[in-house]
């Protein structure tokens, strides 16, 4: 996907002294009293801001936070903690401007926080004469925002399409690429794992990766169903029945291109749903009516590794079983590290995906770690993203 990217507006000297104006992602986690209590994004978005500071912009940056009422500004609201935290990593003031749709004071070589997006009235429905004003109010637009790329609103779409110049800032850029890395021209054999809850949230993707993919490895209650499918017993645990026929054609799409979906050959079972209920390691054929299927067994585990060790590229959403519990986290344990060890490009994405990379440590050993839930789904779903479309089209002309 060619794109204008901010980086190559810097080296060339493009963006000094110009008015910069940065939709990034700080929409972080916070406690009762407003602290932050992750603060992931808001040190993703640094290198963008420093970035233009270098070459000498005016810089302002701006992004949602929780889900404001447009027009109604209340406290909650408010990017005050995000400010006082970018100044802590900036190592410098970063004033918090209120009521900036209609002008912005600020120099080359200062940075200033544009107040919460999501409170100007037309942000979400992208209300053209928004878009217009914030367009006139720099000379550079930069997204660098990949989380919320997904979505046609103001600060994604509409000021791009006004803005003299629009581009990727480094963090979209850096998932431009290893999304085209992964899907777009990935080296053989591609292996998908996808695992959740249901396979109605995950069943276009499914779809997608089928046509794609050499392995689809599902997990979870995606795995309960596609036993079903393959004609298994699962006993009481999470599926989805009406969909037997959706996965069936699953495996069929993926057998008639010589690919394959794994299934199961063992897995680990329970009475009950509990963090100390007794684990049962049984074959696939052995399960019984009152089983929960709640991991995924040591045989099918290794034989996985095994697989995803010769893989040329891994895209990985979602744990294969149960891993917050300690009895049942065999099997993505043995998963995450194999994607560790292997040779393959990786790339993962999605909430608790990057929570199981976070507890095996294996973050420097994953390719790349998609920053976007929602957008990095899209993508596997084979839609082509909003933010993504309109920085292409500004780039084509």
């Amino acid at each position: 996907m060619n794109v204008i990217r901010f980086s190559d507006l810097c080296a060339n000297g493009q963006a000094a002294g110009q008015r910069v104006f940065i939709r990034a992602d700080l929409n972080v986690p916070q406690a009762d009293d407003g602290s932050i209590t992750e603060d992931t994004r808001v040190r993703a978005s640094v290198p963008c801001i420093q970035m233009a500071l270098a070459a000498g912009a005016a810089v302002m940056v701006t992004s949602h936070l929780g889900r404001p009422t447009e027009g109604e500004f209340k406290p909650e609201d408010s990017l005050a903690p995000v400010a006082k935290r970018l100044a802590e990593l900036l190592g410098r003031d970063v004033p918090l401007v209120a009521n900036w749709v209609d002008g912005v004071t600020v120099a080359p070589g200062q940075v200033v926080l544009l107040e919460n997006c999501r409170v100007n009235k037309g942000e979400k429905k992208n209300n053209e004469e928004l878009a217009r004003k914030m367009a006139a109010l720099c000379d550079i637009y930069v997204n660098d925002a990949f989380g919320t790329a997904h979505r046609a609103e103001g600060t994604t779409y509409g000021i791009a399409q006004f803005a003299p110049i629009a581009c990727a800032g480094p963090l979209l850029a850096a998932e431009i690429d290893a999304i085209g890395k992964a899907l777009a021209n990935p080296k053989r054999p591609l292996a998908a794992i996808v695992a959740g809850s249901k396979v109605s949230t995950k069943l276009t993707i499914l779809k997608s990766l089928s046509q794609n993919v050499d392995q689809l490895i599902v997990g979870g209650g995606i795995a309960n169903t596609f036993m079903l499918a393959a004609g298994l017993n699962i006993g009481k645990s999470l599926a989805e029945a009406d969909l037997v026929d959706e996965a069936k054609a699953v495996i069929d799409a993926m057998k008639a291109r010589g690919a394959e979906v794994p299934i199961p050959t063992d897995v680990v079972t329970a009475k009950t749903f509990a963090a100390d209920a007794v684990a049962t390691v049984k074959k696939a054929t052995e399960v019984e009516d009152d089983d929960l299927i709640l991991d995924i067994g040591p045989e099918t585990a290794a034989k996985l590794a095994a697989q995803l060790k010769q893989a040329g590229t891994i895209v990985w959403n979602g744990p294969v079983g149960v891993f917050e519990f300690a009895a049942f986290e065999n099997g993505t344990k043995v998963i995450a590290q194999a994607i560790a060890e292997s040779s393959a490009f990786s790339i993962a994405g999605g909430g608790d995906t990057l929570a199981a990379i976070a507890k095996y440590g294996i973050e420097k050993q994953v390719g790349y770690i998609s920053t976007g839930g929602g957008a990095f789904l899209e993508i596997l779903e084979g839609k082509t993203l909003p933010a993504f479309e309109i920085l292409a089209k500004r780039a084509a002309g």
